[in-house]
């Protein structure tokens, strides 16, 4: 009888940057752009585990979004520019700052929550202590 296989422990920024597999890293994460597949095709990882909600799109509002809207409107003030001015700098730069990050970010998180075996937190109840009877 053979013993189920072993994988390596795969660093997540590595895997999930590469949209793969963030078990045997050879697998494709994505189905499209960024729906995850059910499963690995590789190793047969069953990806149902992974939620990274709204993650990856905080991470673009933060580190993408607001430094291009800063630049719109830094252009906007300085020089008074026209629409046709934005259309062809601002938008640009918004479009490439917050949509191309959003893959390697969802993936990475995605490796992140395998790589640290994280769940959806329970709620523990311990029972309640029985009352003690006095011995009168």
């Amino acid at each position: 009888m053979s013993s189920p296989p072993t994988w390596p422990a795969l660093p997540p920024l590595q895997t999930g940057l590469k949209g793969a597999c963030p078990r045997c890293g050879q697998g494709r994460l994505f189905q499209g752009f960024l729906k995850l597949r059910p499963h690995c095709d590789v190793c047969g990882l069953d990806f149902s585990f992974a939620d990274p909600a709204d993650g990856p799109a905080f991470f673009v509002i933060c580190f993408g979004c607001v430094p291009s809207v800063i630049l719109a409107v830094w252009i906007e003030v300085a020089f008074s520019a026209p629409y046709w001015v934005h259309l062809v700098t601002s938008l640009p730069v918004i479009l490439l700052t917050c949509i191309p990050p959003l893959r390697p970010l969802k993936g990475w998180l995605v490796a992140s929550q395998y790589y640290h075996k994280a769940e959806e937190g329970r709620l523990v109840t311990t029972p309640e202590p029985a009352p003690v009877k006095d011995a009168a």
